[in-house]
């Protein structure tokens, strides 16, 4: 582990220690719940490692979801120019999403990841997950709700019976296994899912989409080949929810 790597890890566990007093209650809702799923997963033991395959791979999140939106914006159709707005009305959505997230994460009183919580007494299948691994972000709200949520919700605005599958699966698929394994509790998942439903209800209503996709189309109009390249990165980036940049970005400041 490099110094920098370490610094990391120590800052980590100092603050898990000192905040831990905080947040050692659960309302009743969250502790049913993760009680339910921490005995299922010491009676099913088989299924953990499954778990967090699944949860820590981007392959089956963004990477399901995010083929879907190219799906509609090239599925030749009579609404056409209206679905590749809603497109980009949903590519903004999970961007915002992302960058309400941050602003959350930094303001609201910090909650602690349900793992790294000894005083709740409940033994979750992440065995062997160093701290490290997972950055200082607060518990609340969950980010990954918040965007892939978000996503989902714009594919349902566009077609219901594929939306229909796209929240389906990020609901099992993609939040319950971080509910599973003690990354987040119950109501981090509900609030997070909130707040993406209402950014993509909002940036996709008429008078907001067309005022910023309109000119996005015409770009794309008028200069094809940039437009596709910029996108085919953004969705990229959208896919690993920028997660090397923020790594690099890191690394810069901590030198």
């Amino acid at each position: 582990m490099n110094s920098s790597s370490l610094r990391s890890n120590v800052w980590l566990r100092s603050s898990i220690t000192r905040r831990s007093g905080e947040d050692a209650k659960m309302n009743p809702f969250d502790t049913a719940i993760q009680d339910f799923l921490t005995h299922t997963a010491m009676t099913c033991g088989v299924l953990n490692h499954p778990i967090r395959v699944i949860a820590d791979l981007y392959t089956f999140k963004g990477l399901v979801l995010v083929p879907v939106l190219w799906w509609i914006w090239f599925k030749p159709s009579q609404r056409g120019e209206w679905e590749r707005e809603m497109v980009v009305a949903t590519i903004a959505s999970g961007l915002l999403a992302l960058a309400v997230f941050r602003l959350i994460a930094r303001y609201l009183p910090f909650r602690m990841r349900p793992m790294f919580n000894p005083d709740l007494h409940f033994n979750f299948p992440s065995g062997g997950l160093d701290p490290a691994v997972l950055p200082a972000w607060s518990s609340f709200p969950s980010d990954h709700a918040m965007l892939w949520i978000s996503v989902a919700m714009g594919i349902f605005l566009v077609r219901r019976g594929v939306g229909v599958l796209a929240l389906l699966y990020t609901a099992i698929v993609i939040l319950l296994p971080r509910v599973y394994l003690g990354w987040h509790y119950p109501t981090d998942i509900l609030a997070g899912a909130a707040i993406g439903v209402i950014i993509t209800w909002s940036m996709t209503r008429d008078p907001i989409r067309t005022r910023f996709s309109a000119p996005i189309l015409g770009w794309m109009q008028r200069f094809p080949g940039p437009f596709y390249a910029v996108m085919f990165a953004l969705c990229f980036e959208l896919v690993t929810q920028f997660n090397e940049l923020l790594i690099l970005g890191r690394s810069l400041v901590q030198g």
